[in-house]
This record gives C-alpha cells, sequence and structure tokens, in this order.
C-alpha cells in the first residue's frame, strides 16, 4: 500500500455532505451556543447584547444563542434604520431584522423581556437606555453610536449584577474599547471556521505509489481507487501520485469510484503552469461539476483560469457573467461616483479586464479567437454584472465567476449559489487572507465557508494554487514582503 501524506489520510477519513454543516466539526458556533448553562441558574446567566455589525452579518442572529438573553440597544435599531434602503445583502438583513422586531413589537412590549419561541430558547429585550450611573463610555470616548451601545451594556451590568453581560460585536476596535471599561466581549462566532491552517486544500500527494500503478493509469486513463489509496477520498479530489521513478496527476471520479489520470489542458491559449493549476482547470471543464471555488495568493492565475475556462466553454452556455463585491476606497462609494452603473463599475472590474486583454493578447489582432472575443463584449455575451441586484433573479445557462469571493459573507455567497437555474456553473476564486471589508476575516468570510461547508459533495470541487506564476518580481512581493 502506498504511503500517503498527512493531509491524504485525514482527507479520507472525513466524509461531509453540503447538506449537512451541522456536523462538520470545522466551523465554529457561537459560545453562547456551546455554553450548557442552567436558565434557572442566575449566577450563571449570560444576557449578550448585540452590535450592529452582529445584525448586518446575520439577521438570524437572536436566535443562535440557546438559553441565554439577547439585548439589542435602541442605538442599534437606529443604526439599522441608515441600512434599511438599498439593494446589498447588508440592506436585506436589515431590513429582515427590522420586520422581525416589528412582530415582536405587535404582541409585546419591547422595553420587557420577550421568550423567543422554541426549546431551550431565552429571552430578547430592546435597551431603551444608552446611560449608566458611574463609568460613562460617552463621557470617556466621545459622543458616538458604539459608546452609547457600550453605555447600554454597562447599564445592563448595574441592573443584573448576578447575570454575565457579554457584548458581541464583529467591530474589533468596539470589542477593545469593551474590555477596558470591564465589559465582556466576543466576536460572532457562529459558521466561523476553526481552524484556516487546516482548510481543505482539494489535492494532496501520495508517496511511493506502485511504478505498475503510475503506467496504468498513463496507459488506461484510470485505475481502483483503493489500489492507491488506504481510504476513499472526498469527491472530486485531486493527487500527485508519486513512484520512485514518475510520478502522475489524478483526481478522484465519484460516480465511476476511480482515479483517473489529469491532463494539462489549454483553455483559450491558456496553458497550466503546475500542478494545482492542471487541477483547477480540470474542475474548471468538468461539465459535472457546477461550483467550483479556487484559493490562492495574488499571482497564481486563479481569476485567469477561471476566465480561459468560461471562453473556452462559451458554446455550451448562453453568457458569461463577471464580478465583483464592491469594496469602496477612499470612502467613494459607487453611489458617489459620476456616471451610469457601467461608469461606475469599471474601476472595480479592471483586475477582470485585465486578465481578459491578457487572453485576448494571446491572439493576432486579426484572428478569429481575438474578434471573437471583442464580439462576444460587444454582444454582452460576456458581461460585468452588480452583485447588488442578484436577489430574486433565476440564472440559467450561464457561467458565473465571482472574484474576489473572500470579501463576501456567508449568507451573500449562499445567495448566490441559490440563484442558480438549469445549466449554470457557479466559480468563486479569491485569497481568504487578503480581506478588505471591516468585519470580515479569514474564518468568517464567505469563501472560507463555503470550501468547509461544501467540500465532499459530488457538485463541487475547490483547489488551492499555492505557486505563483505572475512573475518572479510578484513572487518576491508574496514571499519576502
Amino acid at each position: 500500500m502506498p504511503k500517503a501524506s498527512p493531509e491524504t489520510k485525514k482527507a479520507g477519513t472525513s466524509s461531509q455532505s453540503i447538506s449537512t454543516p451541522a456536523e462538520n466539526g470545522k466551523s465554529k458556533p457561537s459560545k453562547a451556543s456551546t455554553a450548557k448553562t442552567n436558565s434557572k441558574d442566575t449566577d450563571t446567566k449570560k444576557i449578550f447584547v448585540l452590535d450592529t455589525s452582529v445584525i448586518l452579518y446575520d439577521h438570524s442572529a437572536i436566535r443562535n444563542f440557546q438559553e441565554h438573553d439577547v439585548a439589542i440597544p435602541i442605538t442599534v435599531l437606529e443604526e439599522l434604520d441608515n441600512f434599511k434602503k438599498g439593494n446589498d445583502i447588508k440592506n436585506f438583513e436589515a431590513r429582515e431584522f427590522i420586520r422581525f422586531i416589528d412582530k415582536l413589537s405587535s404582541e409585546h412590549r419591547l422595553q420587557d423581556w420577550i421568550p423567543l419561541n422554541g426549546r431551550n430558547k431565552g429571552s430578547f429585550k430592546v435597551l431603551m437606555h444608552n446611560t449608566s450611573a458611574g463609568v460613562d463610555a460617552v463621557n470617556i470616548f466621545g459622543d458616538k453610536n458604539d459608546h452609547h451601545i457600550l453605555n447600554s451594556a454597562l447599564t445592563l451590568q448595574q441592573e443584573k449584577p448576578k447575570s454575565r453581560v457579554v457584548l458581541v460585536t464583529k467591530d474589533i476596535n468596539l470589542r477593545l474599547k469593551a474590555r477596558a471599561l470591564n465589559i465582556i466581549s466576543e466576536d460572532y462566532e457562529t459558521g466561523k471556521i476553526q481552524d484556516v491552517a487546516d482548510l481543505y486544500t482539494g489535492c494532496d500527494t501520495v508517496e511511493d505509489v506502485p511504478a505498475n500503478l503510475v503506467n496504468e493509469l498513463y496507459e488506461h486513463g484510470f485505475c481502483d481507487a483503493d489500489k492507491v489509496l488506504p481510504t476513499l477520498p472526498k469527491d472530486n479530489h485531486f493527487f500527485v501520485l508519486k513512484s520512485f521513478k514518475n510520478s502522475v496527476l489524478a483526481y478522484y471520479n465519484i460516480a465511476e469510484k476511480r482515479l483517473e489520470r489529469v491532463d494539462k489542458q489549454l483553455a483559450y491559449g491558456i496553458k497550466p503552469r503546475n500542478a494545482e493549476q492542471a487541477f483547477a482547470l480540470h474542475a474548471l471543464m468538468s461539465p459535472h461539476i457546477k461550483l467550483i471555488s479556487i484559493q490562492g495568493v495574488a499571482g497564481t492565475g486563479k481569476t485567469l483560469l477561471a476566465l480561459a475556462s468560461a471562453l473556452e466553454q462559451r458554446r455550451d452556455y448562453k453568457q458569461v457573467y463577471l464580478a465583483r463585491p464592491v469594496v469602496p476606497l477612499s470612502n467613494k462609494d459607487i453611489g458617489y461616483l459620476p456616471g451610469d452603473i457601467k461608469s461606475k463599475l469599471n474601476p472595480y472590474m479592471e483586475p477582470l479586464w485585465d486578465n481578459l486583454k491578457y487572453i485576448q493578447n494571446q491572439y493576432p489582432e486579426t484572428s478569429k479567437e481575438y474578434q471573437r472575443l471583442k464580439e462576444m463584449v460587444e454582444l454582452e455575451k460576456l458581461m460585468i454584472t452588480p452583485l447588488a441586484y442578484i436577489r430574486g433573479r433565476s440564472l440559467s445557462n450561464i457561467i458565473f465567476i465571482v472574484d474576489e469571493a473572500q470579501n463576501l459573507t456567508p449568507h451573500e455567497v449562499k445567495t448566490i449559489i441559490s440563484r442558480a437555474g438549469e445549466n449554470t456553473k457557479i466559480i468563486f476564486t479569491g485569497d481568504i487572507y487578503q480581506i478588505d471589508t471591516p468585519y470580515l476575516d479569514s474564518q468568517s468570510n464567505g469563501l472560507s465557508y463555503l470550501i468547509d461547508r461544501a467540500r465532499n459533495h459530488p457538485l463541487y470541487a475547490h483547489i488551492t494554487l499555492q505557486k505563483g506564476e505572475r512573475s518572479e518580481l510578484a513572487n518576491l512581493a508574496n514571499e519576502l514582503l
């Protein structure tokens, strides 16, 4: 039996379907949900005070604290009022929470503790006060909404001295200010990945494979998985199989339950330069794989491979959609930029156009391939689309590439995937360590969440690209700076 790397053994011993995320064991539940405190024991009873950032991240957050009580400062409702208009996911989250509060207030007084329906659920109320006797966060830090929220938590501490009051916020600076005032503060951790260093990579190296099995893969294109691996791997998992004299690239075909050889193939003039790129292109070109994620640092070829594969498969789909989360720079939000929606989006979509130009420049301007790309853009067969307007749509017969997916929340990723109609392929690319949004990190962003939850599903494939191929200068930046 060949010797598998530790990652291979770990991949083989764990089997997880996308339909059962609660059993995954990798995502981290809320600290409140892990507590087994008896709600009748007032000495250990917890009251969680939620910040606006938590509601905008997950409008159903108040239902995720089990038997503990949850409170919302009135200041949070005031802030949510500013987010209720718009097409972004955060606007949807704000509206959904406001509707929930409206439903509660039709039957109860929000100033009273309202039982949350459900087994082992606590109670909920709106904190009307934002001043506290003694320590005053507004006097210390200044008159800001965040500091009124801190005052609400301080007042609740004074009113409930036997309870453990915990401020839950995704704002790191607010957590630090809370701790400076002796308020216990935590991040909202429901759905958070426990250890990104252990995140699924999609491929493994297997050493000491018998030479005859490597030859069998070269000659026949496939071999039985149990001849090579000690246990069956995850669906659509990739391998570098090495014998004492040669090696071969392979992947596990779940339909046939066998290992099949992976060849380096061209996609609209783009050829993979390493094993991981070959794996990524194989997954992108496979008709039975409908959901793909590619993770890697800058310069590893994520967007280029996704776009090249989409162009190669243009005959199988009606359109190719390209999208990126709009993360405003220098406080210049998209609404304040001049021009129509195309003019507003262009500054954010330049990296996608750069990759398209690179592919186009593989051919002479007079060639059919060059002209075909030009026509696809002109006829909107290849088009940029804003993610803000995707809710409510049904996307059929398209390839949808979402670049910089690490800047999406898990709910946004779910919303995009749920829009898929018949014959649609969705590709997420990004670097989970390069996040530009203030309330996400490598553990809580949508790309990490997708990789952790969707692994081992027959419709899904993932690959982590390790080696930079943009240039030696770009590699220098990634390695040394």
